[in-house]
């Protein structure tokens, strides 16, 4: 008969401890990518948006720099390259 060889009743526990707690850190680093990966996606339809309505400002305004605390703006002067 062959005998069963085991570790012992604390090294298997601490064994079971670490994989849980890996397969913990793994499902966490899963949701943060999947939270990443929305993140991105606002971020790029934001950015778009942002664009769309600098168009809209720049044809009722022209080309204007614009101070975000009391909405006053200064026009921005073309160079002239001679």
């Amino acid at each position: 008969m062959e005998v069963v060889k085991q570790i012992t009743k604390e090294q298997l526990e601490k064994v079971v401890a670490q994989q849980k707690d890996l397969t913990g850190i793994l499902t966490n680093l899963g949701v943060l990518e999947t939270q990443k990966h929305s993140l991105l996606h606002k971020i790029a339809d934001l950015n778009k948006e942002v664009e769309e309505f600098k168009f809209e400002l720049e044809q009722e305004y022209g080309p204007v720099n614009i101070n975000l605390e009391d909405g006053s703006y200064t026009v921005i002067e073309k160079e002239n390259k001679e």
